[in-house]
Parts: C-alpha cells; sequence; structure tokens
C-alpha cells in the first residue's frame, strides 16, 4: 500500500457521469425542498405576483412567478442577491438545477420580478406570518420592537440637505461677487491702457473669467431650484439617486438610507411585523409596529417593549387607547439641573383630588385657566405664589429673579404618562427581555447574512426587498425549530395537492438506497436487504 502525504482527489481524465435524473441532484431532506413545497402551497394570483417576461424575444411565453419566487427565496436565505449572482447560480448550482428544472433565467427578468412584485413579495411575507400563527409558533403576548439603520443604494454625497445646500448657496454667491470684482478691474485696466496691436495669445484670460462667472451662475439657479422645492415640500433633504432615501445619524454614525422597524415575537424570536421608514429616530414609530403586530398576531391585547428612542406621549396614549400595554424607558432630562444642585419638575408631586401640585417645600401651585400648545399637545400650566417662593429655604435652587415663581407644565392626558411611570416600577427584567430579542433578528440578517444594505431604490422596491429579507429570515428559523419532516408534513396536509411532491421525496430516498449493495442495505436495514 502506497503512502500518501495528502488525500488523493479524482482524476480528471476519469469517466464520470452525474445523476441521470435531476430529481437525484438533492437528497430527500435537503432544505431546497421545503422552498418547492412552500412556493407550491401559495395562491401567487392571490398575492398579487405577475407574469415576468422571459426576455428571450418575440413569441417566447413568460417565466412562470412559482419558479423566480422559489429562485429568489433560495438566493436571500444563502446570501446570494444580486440578480447577475443568481444567473450565475442557477446554471451551476445542483440545488438550483434541481428547483428551478434546469431553468436559467437572465439577470435582467430576476431583476424585473423583484421590482415588479414588491406588493406582492410584502404579501407573501404577510402569509408566512400566518402560517407561523397556524404552527402555534407565536406565543402572541408581547412584542419587542427596535429599529435599524440599513444603506440606500445612494452615497451621502448625493443627499443633499437644506443647510447644505444653503451654505453652498452662500458660498458661490461670495465667488460670483468675487470674480464680478476682478471682471470690473479688468475692465478698468483696459480703460486706462493706450491701444495696442491685436494679442497673439487670444487675450488676458477675462473670456476664461466670465466663463466661471456664467457657470457659477448656473449653480446658483440649481440650487435656488433645489432650496425651491424642498421649502414646497416641506422636507429638510434632498437625494438625487434615490429620491426615498435620507441622510440619518445615531450615536455619530451617519448612513445614507432607511430605517428599518421590526417587532418580534417572544416565543420564538420570529418577526411578526415590520416596516421601513425614512425618519432618523423612532419617536414616532411606537403605535404604528404595535399595532400592526397586533393585527398580524389577531389578539385583543399586547405587551409592546421598545427601548428609550421610542417614548413618546402621544404614542403611549394611542397605544393604551388600542389596548396595547407599553414598557418605555423614559429618558433622563434631569442630569443638568441636578448637577447644578436645581430642583427639577420631577420634586413636584401632584394630587389628582385638589388638582394643584405640592412643592417640595410642602407649598401649592395652582392651575391657571389658558391652555398652551406645545406641538401636538395641549399643556395646563400650574404656577406658584410668589408670596410662598420669597420665604421658602429653597428658594435658590428653585426659582431666580427673573422668574420669583416657579411653574410647572402638565399635559391634559399626564395621566397616561403616570400610568406608564407606575409599570416601568419593576421592568427591568422586560428592559433585557427586549434586548434579546429584538436585537436578534438585526443581528443575524446584518452579521450572519451580511444584508446591511439594499440594492433596490425607492420605498416601495425597497420595501420589497425588506420582505424577502424578513420572510427568509422566518422561513430559515421556523425550518430550524419544527425541523425538515415537520415543516413538510404540516404542508402536505394544510395542502393535500403536495401530497405528491412528498411522494417524490420519498422516492428519491429508496432510489439513493438502491443504488447500495444488498450488504449495505441490509446493514441499514434487515427488511430492506430481503425486499430487493
Amino acid at each position: 500500500m502506497t503512502n500518501r502525504t495528502f488525500k488523493a482527489g479524482v482524476s480528471r481524465d476519469q469517466a464520470s457521469f452525474l445523476p441521470p435524473r435531476v430529481e437525484d441532484y438533492v437528497g430527500g431532506d435537503n432544505p431546497v425542498r421545503a422552498i418547492e413545497a412552500f412556493v407550491a402551497a401559495l395562491d401567487l394570483e392571490r398575492l398579487g405576483f405577475g407574469h415576468a417576461g422571459s426576455g428571450g424575444g418575440a413569441g417566447q411565453p413568460p417565466y412562470d412567478p412559482a419558479d423566480l419566487l422559489k429562485l429568489y427565496l433560495y438566493g436571500y436565505t444563502n446570501r446570494i442577491r444580486s440578480s447577475r449572482a443568481l444567473e450565475r447560480e442557477a446554471g451551476r448550482n445542483l440545488e438550483l438545477i434541481w428547483l428551478m428544472k434546469q431553468l436559467v433565467p437572465g439577470y435582467r427578468t430576476i431583476a424585473n420580478f423583484r421590482r415588479d412584485n414588491w406588493k406582492a413579495l410584502k404579501a407573501t411575507n404577510r402569509e408566512f406570518v400566518l402560517l407561523m400563527r397556524e404552527l402555534d409558533l407565536l406565543g402572541r403576548e408581547v412584542v419587542a420592537i427596535d429599529g435599524a439603520f440599513f444603506d440606500g443604494n445612494a452615497s451621502k454625497g448625493s443627499i443633499k440637505t437644506q443647510r447644505r445646500l444653503a451654505r453652498r448657496l452662500a458660498e458661490i454667491e461670495r465667488e460670483i461677487e468675487a470674480y464680478g470684482a476682478t471682471l470690473d478691474a479688468n475692465d478698468s485696466a483696459e480703460a486706462g491702457r493706450p491701444p495696442a496691436g491685436p494679442e497673439i495669445n487670444g487675450g488676458d484670460g477675462g473670456g476664461d473669467v466670465a466663463q466661471k462667472v456664467a457657470a457659477l451662475m448656473a449653480k446658483r439657479t440649481t440650487l435656488k431650484a433645489d432650496l425651491a422645492q424642498l421649502e414646497e415640500s416641506g422636507q429638510t433633504q434632498l437625494s438625487r439617486t434615490d429620491a426615498d432615501a435620507r441622510l440619518l445619524s445615531k450615536n455619530g454614525q451617519v448612513v445614507a438610507g432607511y430605517n428599518v422597524q421590526i417587532a418580534v415575537d417572544d416565543k420564538h424570536k420570529l418577526i411578526v411585523a415590520s416596516e421601513v421608514v425614512n425618519d432618523g429616530n423612532d419617536t414616532g414609530q411606537l403605535h404604528s409596529m404595535a399595532k400592526a403586530a397586533k393585527d398580524e398576531l389577531g389578539v385583543e391585547t399586547l405587551t409592546a417593549l421598545a427601548d428609550t428612542g421610542y417614548y413618546n406621549g402621544n404614542a403611549l396614549k394611542a397605544c393604551e387607547e388600542d389596548q396595547i400595554v407599553a414598557y418605555v424607558p423614559q429618558a433622563k432630562r434631569t442630569a443638568r439641573l441636578e448637577a447644578q444642585d436645581r430642583i427639577s419638575h420631577e420634586a413636584f408631586a401632584y394630587e389628582a383630588e385638589a388638582n394643584v401640585y405640592r412643592c417640595p417645600a410642602g407649598k401649592l401651585l395652582s392651575p391657571t385657566d389658558g391652555r398652551k400648545a406645545n406641538g401636538n399637545r395641549i399643556e395646563i400650566r400650574y404656577v406658584s405664589r410668589k408670596s410662598d417662593c420669597d420665604k421658602c429655604a429653597l428658594r435658590s435652587r428653585c426659582v431666580s429673579a427673573k422668574t420669583p415663581t416657579r411653574a410647572v407644565q402638565r399635559w391634559e392626558h399626564e395621566a397616561v404618562l403616570e400610568r406608564h411611570r407606575a409599570r416601568m416600577q419593576d421592568a427591568d427584567g422586560r428592559m433585557r427581555r427586549r434586548a434579546e430579542l429584538a436585537e436578534h433578528p438585526f443581528g443575524t440578517l446584518k452579521c450572519r447574512a451580511g444584508y446591511r444594505h439594499f440594492l433596490v431604490r425607492g420605498f416601495d422596491k425597497v420595501r420589497g426587498e425588506w420582505s424577502l429579507m424578513a420572510l427568509c429570515y422566518n422561513f430559515s428559523r421556523v425550518l430550524n425549530i419544527l425541523g425538515f419532516d415537520s415543516l413538510m408534513g404540516y404542508l402536505a396536509h394544510r395542502h393535500p395537492s403536495l401530497a405528491l411532491l412528498l411522494l417524490n421525496v420519498v422516492k428519491a430516498i429508496v432510489s439513493r438506497l438502491q443504488t447500495l449493495t444488498p450488504h449495505l442495505r441490509a446493514k441499514i436495514h434487515p427488511a430492506f436487504g430481503q425486499a430487493w
């Protein structure tokens, strides 16, 4: 026997054959068969999928939307998103050759399917949430809400803020003024110079200055038009590459893209609701996300957990009205006053029966008659008596010479916040649970799958691509939780027409066993050796 330093591969000159049937390309328990079964169980027409053109010339039929959906589900599950990469894999990847039945769509057809069927992709994602409900994989009691920035298909330089446009306009105005002064100086010099013969080199560069001034004036016109567009639309940013992408900033990190919001069920960390927005903060997203999760779960009441960025009085009120119990920590805003040894408004206690506030010294602050609008809140002003403050021992820590009395603003629905503060007294465990739940999907998608950016542009297409990401995250997780056999059995039970597909799975396993020698078959199971 020859001792070999390394394992030897098969000779490239040795004749060999691929399996004689495409069905033999993948094993009977290969996850790609679960993708086939899931798509076969969908009513694609009801979900809104349209036919995608083959791009192969006049008279050729389009590709079946089911095949292209399977291609994308396989791709996003296996970290392949590019339409060109999917085209390559469809021609060389044995799993895809089986899944696509040897079809190899062009990359334009693949990309157009994702672009044109964004609404149907969102509907498919919701359909899978219903499937998770039927499988009893959702606790349907508690959800964690979180947001993360994803880069868009646009550079930071392509997005102009109103401040940046105004600053650039001022710079151009100064440059035009400087060039204008230069032209005036040249004209004065020419007027005082005696006439001379024609210039051999075409002049002294005055024409170049005039051209630069004309170019700057054209840029000024464009900038003014952009500022007018922003003022008319009420927006603060203008994106030329992707009209819906925005510059988003968090913890010193600036991203040109979108803010993805998710609601995660606490039983198995599955995404039950999601949305893509371009707001730079999460303040206004709490109620909409919690309500969407409640509707998807089909429950009467729901507990929603979120971080400090979601704290908003109006959102908490809307949640309470929709029977959503929210747990959101409030940011501490009194640190500066406490550092100065000043008394903050939190030291004043409200007495509901008398409708007054009591200060730390025990004196009362009574409500005034008027109401004041503070943004989208109506507030009631409670003011102390000057005579009480003048002789108070805490005066130096509470009031000043300019404001001899102390005032406290109370929101007309402050009772909502008081009930929320009472809930948050022992909510440390819930907040730790929130971090475990909400950050798991984003960590999986960004770090394991590498999905940190979108490949498409515009809200519609971006939301469609996000639906693919969320669907494939849930699909992979459900497959791991249930196992291949349980998921396939459920799909066959839900859709009896899939029984034939399961029969093919069994046949594939039997076909593999038939290739073994009788001795090996008997080792696997004695009955096999006797049957064949």
